[in-house]
């Protein structure tokens, strides 16, 4: 299945639905191209999801360690923030994916003890949890 633009309206309007919350959008480039994103929805105080963590599939893995630089990125903001608290949610077919964010201290957690306020999206049906603080 193809995802389009009209499937990510939030693309539209970075400004409004990542940056006017405190949290932010980044870009990975390899000669001008863009080859991996991260986003940060802040949606509490001292917690955030992160949102929109791709990788082009020919620049995935330790060659070129995208994934790895977004994601640290990504944490020095909250860091510096005062964010204390990553959330995500993802799907249980992208095996690669759970396993990296366990590598980067991730836990699994069950859906009834996400935040009240953490953004949902209806597909997602594996979540994880970094707590900074104890970092």
């Amino acid at each position: 299945m193809q995802i389009t633009i009209d499937d990510q309206p939030d693309l539209l309007h970075i400004n409004n639905f990542y940056l006017s919350n405190g949290g932010n959008f980044w870009g990975a480039f390899i000669n001008n191209q863009l080859v991996g994103t991260i986003a940060l929805v802040k949606f509490d105080k001292k917690s955030a999801a992160i949102r929109k963590m791709f990788v082009k599939k020919d620049f995935r893995g330790k060659e070129h360690d995208i994934a790895q630089k977004l994601l640290k990125t990504l944490i020095f903001y909250c860091n510096e923030n005062g964010i204390e608290q990553i959330y995500l949610g993802t799907v249980s077919v992208l095996k690669a994916a759970l396993r990296f964010y366990e590598k980067n201290h991730f836990i699994i957690v069950e859906k009834e003890f996400l935040p009240e306020k953490f953004p949902l999206m209806e597909t997602d049906n594996v979540f994880c949890f970094l707590n900074l603080k104890s970092k």
